[in-house]
């Protein structure tokens, strides 16, 4: 049966007021674990999406540009072109809907309370990357890795060697450390253009039911006043005022003129006007004339380059005016992503402490764990919102649940033990307690007693204790007897234990 305007627009009306129903519906839910949380705001914001449509639709029709919807309401009241017939109009639709239904027999109405329980029940499709876990991890893998190949990298200060991914981790949110000459590099634009785009995508997807919009019309608006003022962090001396030297293509980012060439004939011309310096020419003259500055102070060059009478920088007002908005733009960018990482300040944190936990473990227990998480995704359930049982006050365990009594007792996890000799470091647990003897940290510090790293003093974690044992072994045995090529020990990384002399050996035939 054909679909009138009119019964499009009822159709509408009952969509919207059924997709109301079911958010309602579903906000009610209270979501057992954060795989659930994530469907039902994928649902919900899906359902919003539904409503946008079906009343943009609605709009269209209620304006009636095409009096389409008129020209409807006007036949149904008989209205023609010879007069006015109610009863023919109603007696020609009575005979359609009777024409329908005999030719379709056997169709029935549609239950959309069962489609309304289906949606419910609905898993959307989200995609995450394994190393985002379904929203609770960042992956900043590939920003981290054009972030060290980049100028603008913070260095390890000792090496001199770019920072490591946990510390990245830190920094990444903290644009205002990096200096303004090297933010004016078209390398540090595309990073920061790739890095919003990444925790734009991501927020999206973690959740759905946040208006960004809004929140980066708000930042927009606040944005403004700040910059007027110069109270943007790490732009406090930009806000309406650039220098000369910021204003300068980064050009130790260019070794040839070649490259100096994909910046672009407009590039090029403003920053040839900054600096007083010819702009006309062919794109390979221009580059030329610009890399000339590179290697020669602009005092040095030849009148010949100057456009007459302007041997000045920064004279061309309007190329200063065009980098100030460069340089706004930048800034902006960093406060839309400075405010994406303070509403994702959480996940950000869960990401380090998961990064933390890799590093501490082998290539095997990573892979174990992998294959755990993948099967605790189709089993969460809301055994975590359950008050633990837990009388004996037993440590919890890495899956939130108190350890089994008889592994407390077994290897004493729970203690804290102290160590003066390796810095008044705890040790947590019997194993742990152990294997501290056994590092380089523990060694050093008895080296440093001028004491040897011997079994007689293990379990020896105070320093006076240590040197009144020593005291008492020198007495017994005498001070010559003591042989550190043979006594001293020494431990490879897979656990073996040699004196002093055979570990030399071995390590100088690259054995070990």
């Amino acid at each position: 049966m054909s679909s009138t305007l009119l019964e499009v627009t009822r159709s509408k009306h009952e969509e919207v007021e059924r997709f109301e129903r079911l958010i309602v519906k579903d906000l009610q839910n209270e979501p057992a674990s954060n795989r659930e949380r994530l469907f039902q705001n994928h649902r919900v914001r899906n359902m919003i999406e539904a409503i946008t449509s079906s009343t943009e639709n609605l709009i269209e029709i209620y304006e009636d540009n095409d009096n389409a919807r008129k020209d409807e309401i006007a036949a149904l009241g008989g209205q023609t072109a010879t007069g006015t017939n109610v009863f023919s109009a109603f007696y020609d639709r009575l005979k359609e809907i009777r024409d329908y239904h005999r030719r379709h027999p056997n169709s029935r109405a549609l239950d959309v309370y069962e489609e309304a329980e289906e949606l419910l029940k609905e898993e959307p499709h989200v995609e995450f990357s394994g190393e985002e876990g379904h929203g609770r991890y960042l992956d900043l893998h590939e920003l981290y890795n054009e972030y060290i190949n980049s100028k603008f990298a913070e260095r390890n200060k000792k090496t001199k060697e770019p920072i490591e991914y946990s510390a990245y981790l830190d920094v990444f949110s903290q644009p205002h450390k990096i200096s303004c000459k090297l933010k004016l590099s078209r390398q540090y634009r595309d990073y920061l253009e790739h890095l919003l785009e990444y925790l734009i995508y991501f927020f999206q997807r973690k959740e759905p039911l946040q208006d960004l919009d809004r929140v980066f019309s708000k930042v927009e608006t606040e944005f403004e006043d700040l910059w007027e003022d110069g109270k943007i962090q790490g732009w406090e001396s930009k806000g309406g005022n650039i220098s000369s030297q910021d204003s300068i293509i980064d050009l130790d980012y260019y070794s040839t003129v070649h490259e100096l060439m994909d910046v672009g004939n407009d590039k090029l011309k403003e920053a040839l006007a900054v600096l007083g310096l010819k702009s006309g020419g062919t794109l390979q003259q221009r580059a030329e004339r610009l890399f000339l500055t590179k290697h020669t102070p602009l005092e040095q060059l030849d009148k010949k380059h100057f456009v007459k009478g302007l041997r000045n920088i920064a004279q061309n007002g309007a190329a200063v005016a065009s980098q100030e908005m460069e340089l706004k733009e930048i800034a902006l960018k960093e406060s839309k992503m400075k405010r994406l990482c303070e509403m994702l300040n959480e996940t950000i944190e869960q990401t380090k402490e998961n990064v933390q936990k890799k590093q501490a473990l082998t290539v095997d227990e990573r892979e174990k764990e992998l294959e755990e998480e993948e099967e605790q995704v189709d089993t969460e359930s809301d055994d975590d919102e359950q008050q633990i049982y837990n009388p004996l006050k037993l440590p919890m365990g890495w899956d939130g649940k108190p350890i089994p009594y008889w592994l407390y007792k077994l290897h004493g996890l729970g203690q804290e033990f102290k160590c003066e000799i390796c810095g008044t470091h705890s040790y947590w647990g019997r194993r742990a307690f152990e294997r501290h003897f056994k590092e380089w940290r523990h060694q050093h510090g008895m080296r440093c007693l001028g004491i040897p790293n011997t079994k007689n003093f293990n379990e020896i974690t105070s320093i006076q204790e240590a040197k009144a044992l020593w005291e008492r072994i020198q007495a017994r045995q005498g001070v010559n007897k003591w042989r550190p090529d043979l006594e001293e020990e020494y431990e490879d990384k897979e656990g073996n234990i040699y004196n002093k002399k055979t570990y030399t050996d071995l390590q100088r035939q690259g054995l070990i």
